[in-house]
C-alpha cells in the first residue's frame, strides 16, 4: 500500500513552507517523469470547523498561501485536488453563514482565485469539489461547480475520501461533465438527469440534449482509495447517526492509480485520500468515546489508524500483489 503513488496534502504550512515543499514535490516528480498529485486544503472554515476543521484565517490570507503553492509548482507538471468539500460543503450548509451569506460568498471568491492562478501555470490541471455520488444530486452539485470557477479549471473530482464504487463514481463524473456542457450551452442546470434516473433514460437525454464535442467538455479524476468494496451500510435502526462515511468498518483498498480509463473525459483514478489515515472521532450518534462499531476510540482525523490500515490492505479488490 504505501508504495502505490497517493496525493501529497497541503493545508497547515505557512506560505513559505509550502512553497519550499512544494517545490521539492514537483521537482522530484520530475526527475523521475512522474506527475504529481496535490492536494490543496486550506480554505477558510474548511470542514465546517468539524473533525478536520482549520483552513486559512482570512480570504487575503488563503491567497497568498495560493500564490505560494503557485511558486512552487511554476512551470512543473502537476494535478491539483483543489480543497475537499469547499463546494459540496459550503458555510451556508453548516449553519456558518449570515443571512447575505457573506462566507459563502467569499468560498467562491477564494475558490476562484486559486482556480485563475493555478490553472495559468503551464503544466498544472486544476480539479473541483463534488463531493460524492451519495451526497450532492448532478442538478445540486453543477451551479456550485459553474459559480466555483470550473470554467476556467480542467475539471472536477469526486470521491475524495469516500467509498462509492467506481461504477457510481464514474457514472456521476460522466453526468457532471454533461450537464455542466449543457448550462454552458445555455442550458438549465435543473433539468439534467441525476444519478437517480435510469441510466438509460438518462443517455438519451445526454444524446438530445447535450452537443458539446466531447473535446470542449470538462474532464474528472476520481478517488479510488479506499472504495474497492463500495460503501457501508450501518445495521437499520442501530445508531441515529451512522457516519457511514466515518471510519466504516469491512472497507477495502480500490483500483490502483492509472489514466489508463478507457475514458476520454476521465482523466485519472487517484489516492486522494491517504489510506490509513482516520477519518476522526466516530461516535455514530453515541456518547463515546469509543466507536461502537469497532469497540476503540478511533484516532483524529488525519492520524494513522493501524487497525484500518490493515483492513483496507487485507480487503483490497483488486487484491494487492505479494511483494
Amino acid at each position: 500500500m504505501a508504495h502505490t503513488p497517493q496525493a501529497v496534502w497541503y493545508g497547515d504550512q505557512t506560505p513559505a513552507e509550502v512553497e519550499r515543499q512544494a517545490r521539492a514535490v514537483v521537482r522530484d516528480a520530475a526527475r523521475k517523469r512522474a506527475v504529481p498529485v496535490i492536494a490543496l486544503y486550506n480554505v477558510p472554515g474548511r470542514d465546517c470547523s468539524n473533525y478536520s476543521g482549520g483552513g486559512a484565517s482570512t480570504t487575503a490570507e488563503y491567497q497568498a498561501w495560493v500564490d505560494a503553492v503557485a511558486r512552487g509548482i511554476g512551470g512543473h507538471a502537476a494535478m491539483i485536488v483543489l480543497e475537499p468539500d469547499s463546494l459540496a460543503l459550503l458555510p451556508a450548509d453548516c449553519g456558518q453563514d449570515d443571512e447575505r451569506g457573506t462566507r459563502t460568498t467569499a468560498r467562491y471568491t477564494e475558490v476562484n482565485y486559486a482556480v485563475d492562478t493555478l490553472e495559468s501555470l503551464a503544466r498544472t490541471k486544476v480539479y473541483l469539489d463534488t463531493g460524492h455520488p451519495g451526497w450532492h444530486s448532478v442538478t445540486s452539485i453543477v451551479p456550485r461547480l459553474v459559480r466555483g470557477g470550473v470554467a476556467e479549471a480542467t475539471g472536477f473530482f469526486t470521491n475524495a475520501s469516500n467509498y462509492r464504487t467506481e461504477e457510481d463514481s464514474h457514472w456521476y463524473g460522466t453526468l457532471i461533465s454533461s450537464c455542466i456542457a449543457y448550462a454552458e450551452d445555455g442550458g438549465a442546470a435543473a433539468d439534467c438527469p441525476d444519478q437517480y434516473w435510469p441510466r438509460a433514460d438518462a443517455q438519451a437525454w445526454i444524446a438530445d440534449n447535450v452537443k458539446t464535442p466531447l473535446s470542449r467538455m470538462k474532464h474528472f479524476v476520481t478517488d479510488t482509495s479506499r472504495n474497492g468494496l463500495g460503501p457501508w451500510t450501518a445495521p437499520a435502526g442501530k445508531y441515529t447517526d451512522a457516519q457511514d462515511w466515518c471510519n466504516p468498518p469491512g472497507r477495502g483498498l480500490g483500483d490502483r492509480p492509472t489514466t489508463v480509463t478507457g475514458d476520454p473525459l476521465y482523466d485519472a483514478k487517484l489516492w486522494i485520500k491517504i489510506p490509513g489515515e482516520s477519518d476522526g472521532l466516530c461516535l455514530r450518534g453515541t456518547a463515546g468515546p469509543e466507536d461502537p462499531e469497532r469497540g476503540t476510540v478511533d484516532p483524529a482525523a488525519g492520524d494513522w489508524f493501524p487497525e484500518q490500515a490493515l483492513e483496507l490492505v487485507r480487503l483490497a479488490q483488486p487484491p494487492l500483489p505479494r511483494r
